[in-house]
């Protein structure tokens, strides 16, 4: 799919006590390992933790407060309509609270999946729906940490020539938060110094017709 504009910004729009506020209670909450599609809550075995951190290393926390998706779900759609997606989308999922410390990263990968979720509970407001837009805040002071910058690489333009990596530095200021299509693809770089919080939120619609 080819568009206009494959990421929307909005720089400093989440105040920093929000920011703040996230953070302290990201941290009060046991965390877990980051892993990669395809293995759910499976026990995972040596082997696996080790092929899973060569592609994924962060640890993270699963939130569901409805505080934090008032604060963030208005500039998805303001998002969505500026950038000319206009994208239908009906739920968001849990908001995925991210700690990047000194040598974690996220290796390129797109959030978008080949098939519908399939729940055994028809009524589950993501069953038969496809993630369709995506959301990253900055939570942390660019002076807190180095590295783990988050990079685009808009893979379907120009596909025979050497591809150029896009740093998406316009959300680097504290509460900045980026918008964009869930099938683009991005990574987030080795952090190389201190820690780096984020929030994502993957937001669902109906397969696109």
């Amino acid at each position: 799919m080819n568009l206009t504009n494959y990421y929307w910004y909005f720089q400093s729009a989440i105040p920093e006590r929000i920011c703040d506020d996230i953070v302290q209670y990201g941290k009060s909450l046991q965390d877990k390992m980051a892993v990669t599609g395809g293995y759910g809550n499976k026990l995972l075995n040596k082997n696996e933790i080790k092929d899973i951190k060569k592609k994924r290393n962060s640890d993270i926390v699963w939130m569901n407060d409805r505080w934090i998706y008032k604060e963030i779900q208005p500039y998805i759609h303001q998002a969505n309509a500026n950038a000319g997606w206009n994208f239908e989308w009906t739920w968001s999922e849990s908001c995925q609270f991210t700690k990047y410390k000194q040598g974690q990263f996220y290796d390129w990968h797109s959030d978008s999946w080949d098939k519908p979720y399939i729940q055994e509970d028809i009524n589950d407001p993501s069953h038969g729906k496809i993630r369709k837009l995506s959301v990253t805040v900055t939570l942390s002071d660019p002076k807190e940490y180095k590295g783990g910058e988050l990079e685009f690489d808009f893979r379907n333009l120009d596909p025979d020539k050497p591809r150029k990596p896009i740093k998406c530095k316009e959300i680097l200021p504290k509460g900045s938060l980026v918008v964009f299509p869930s099938f683009v693809w991005h990574r987030v770089c080795p952090v190389k110094k201190g820690s780096r919080y984020s929030l994502v939120i993957w937001n669902l619609g109906w397969p696109f017709r």
